[in-house]
């Protein structure tokens, strides 16, 4: 009876320092696991949101100056860009952002 005693306290204190050690080894827990998870999914959504963003303002901006505006045929932005004039004789492209980026007749190239 005492042999079976001492051999099923062994057992049971091999079990608990199995799972103990198990346990140890696990540095983050199932909620910090999500926690990180979610902050990553998080910020590549707010990453590509204002990837959307930009382009779709490009697009409106670009089509806007292209109806409300004239297109310089003859000349081009530094690095290419299609150049506008606004009603006041200004000349400006836009950008990736759709933001107007106004130049002086100075800059501008000539189409190749």
């Amino acid at each position: 009876m005492k042999k079976g005693i001492i051999v099923s306290l062994a057992i049971v204190a091999t079990g608990l320092f199995f799972s103990v050690t198990a346990n140890g080894q696990d540095s983050t827990t199932a909620g910090q696991d999500l926690k990180n998870a979610a902050k990553k999914t998080g910020k590549a959504i707010k990453r590509t949101a204002k990837k959307v963003g930009n382009k779709t303002a490009e697009l409106a901006s670009k089509g806007k100056s292209a109806v409300v505006d004239k297109v310089y045929d003859g000349k081009q932005g530094p690095d290419g860009q299609t150049i506008y004039i606004n009603d006041k004789s200004k000349y400006y492209w836009v950008d990736d952002k759709g933001h107007k980026q106004f130049i002086k007749a100075s800059a501008l190239r000539d189409k190749n």
